[in-house]
């Protein structure tokens, strides 16, 4: 499985500035539309391309754009709403599928109580969005829901992401690539990402 961590200074800077306790709504919010966008451009730099010819002031030329559909974005709610923006400022045409998915704070497993897939997602690649990759449940429970409906080729992206979530999603869907800001140390006992970014659908929605 492809697991790209950025390198580009500006997500380690704006990742770092997430991570402040007493970071305000607004600035969380922010910072998370920011890395979105950055990620989902580091994410599609592999999509391929084809030649078409466009007028331009200086007559005919051969142009290059994107040769296939335009890619779905799945927010996996709540908290991946908080990147939706972003992705969409580098995305504007793709189309939107929602997944509806959260964790049980007991178990740690994933319950759904809500999807809406695009139609015609088996020509599609779907670029799955959560600021979070813990211990993988919720991302693997997108994952199958999406494959199961046809769709045959998915990248994700994560702000942040613990190494045992990692191996989840590689051990299930070798073939899925990741998209991830910062790869975080480990999971605490009650599977919260160490150092982490608290609760990340709190902080978006400003529920805390």
């Amino acid at each position: 499985m492809p697991v790209f961590e950025s390198t580009h200074p500006l997500v380690k800077h704006k990742v770092s500035l997430l991570r402040d306790n007493d970071i305000s709504v607004k600035a969380f919010r922010e910072l998370a539309k920011e890395i979105s966008m950055l990620l989902t451009v580091e994410a599609t730099q592999n999509f391929s391309v084809k030649n078409n010819s466009m007028t331009c002031w200086s007559g005919e030329i051969s142009v290059p754009t994107l040769a296939d559909k335009q890619p779905t974005l799945v927010p996996i709610l709540r908290a991946g709403l908080g990147m939706l923006e972003g992705s969409l400022l580098v995305l504007p045409c793709a189309k939107i599928s929602v997944v509806g998915l959260q964790r049980n704070e007991e178990t740690l497993q994933p319950e759904s109580y809500y999807e809406n897939i695009i139609s015609d997602i088996e020509s599609r690649t779907a670029i799955v969005i959560d600021p979070m990759l813990a211990t993988g449940g919720t991302a693997l429970a997108t994952i199958d829901l999406l494959k199961a409906s046809g769709c045959k080729h998915i990248i994700a992206l994560f702000l942040v992401a613990a190494p045992e979530g990692i191996k989840v999603i590689n051990d299930a869907h070798p073939d899925i690539t990741l998209t991830i800001g910062v790869i975080d140390e480990k999971l605490n006992e009650q599977g919260y990402i160490l150092p982490g970014l608290g609760d990340a659908g709190d902080k978006i929605f400003g529920t805390l």
